[in-house]
């Protein structure tokens, strides 16, 4: 899975990546970079960059938005792979919305309308692996963006797979559930419970009983979650709304939810907004987005720029 060092055989290839218009890039983009795991992702020079796992060998992406489209770097061990890598992030830019229709219907709702109006073509920001993002989610539990990112640094520089990256500071895939499944959990500076969320995720991903892919229905994967230990909703929805690209996810325990639709006049306990979401259906996600970006955070705006988007 290592690239050739120095260039070798690998393939890079630009391209271009249509999408339809409009779309707003600060929390698509923001969001990325601000969770960028160590070695695995990086912003640099305008540019998002990660590594992939593909089925011949590993790649290297580089994304940035334009007016019509999104500039897309590849670097490739193998040509082969070369679909699969643009599917997989045209995923995870959501490029393949309807805005128009999203905001639409977005906008009939009162409390909406004006944030919609304001940042028009949201995307929700996706993965291009479902099973990485599930690891994150669970490393993301009751802790800061900051500590999320260092829990899975450390995975990263312990099992991932070392990669060359002659024109960045990529260093590693992050590593599959089969490398997870030989990790001692009790080396996981995580608390005792956390610990044991993480093996029993990674075991059903091993096992086949937990499946993620596009194939399954979304309420089996959800059902098949809530089983393990340690799955609350919060989790649950966070992967449904990112890892399934489910586009009616609705994290409404998130505090970061609450406290937005507590500004804009909305209930702010979980199940009254859970309620008040029903309008909101079938594109729950992209309220979310909007509802999010009310906050002063990194996720929100394109690294450089200042204020919430």
């Amino acid at each position: 899975m290592i690239l050739p060092p120095g260039g070798g055989a690998r393939e890079t290839v630009s391209l271009r990546l249509a999408f339809r218009p409009p779309l707003w890039p600060d929390n698509l983009f923001g969001h990325l970079a601000a969770t960028a795991v160590p070695g695995v992702e990086e912003w640099r020079d305008g540019w998002y960059r990660r590594t992939l796992r593909l089925s011949h060998g590993a790649g290297i992406v580089a994304l940035t938005p334009q007016a019509d489209h999104i500039d897309c770097r590849l670097t490739l061990a193998d040509a082969r792979d070369r679909s699969v890598a643009v599917s997989r992030c045209r995923r995870m830019l959501d490029l393949d919305a309807d805005p128009v229709a999203i905001d639409d219907h977005l906008c009939r709702d009162p409390h909406l309308a004006a944030l919609v109006r304001r940042a028009p073509g949201r995307r929700v920001p996706g993965t291009v692996d479902p099973a990485e993002f599930a690891v994150r989610a669970v490393l993301g539990q009751l802790v800061s963006t900051a500590a999320a990112r260092t829990h899975a640094a450390r995975l990263v520089v312990a099992h991932g797979e070392p990669i060359d990256d002659p024109a960045g500071g990529l260093t590693h895939l992050f590593p599959d559930p089969a490398a997870l499944a030989q990790l001692d959990p009790a080396s996981l500076a995580l608390p005792a419970a956390r610990r044991a969320t993480l093996a029993a995720l990674v075991a059903a991903l091993v096992s086949g009983d937990l499946d993620l892919g596009p194939v399954t229905p979304r309420d089996d994967t959800r059902r098949a979650l809530a089983r393990l230990p340690g799955f609350g909703s919060w989790t649950i929805e966070m992967i449904a709304m990112r890892a399934l690209g489910d586009a009616d996810a609705f994290p409404g325990s998130d505090l970061g939810v609450i406290k937005a639709a507590r500004a804009l006049g909305l209930p702010s306990s979980p199940a009254a907004l859970a309620a008040a979401s029903e309008p909101w259906r079938p594109w729950r996600a992209y309220a979310v987005q909007h509802l999010w970006a009310t906050g002063d955070h990194a996720v929100n705006r394109l690294p450089g720029s200042r204020g919430a988007s």
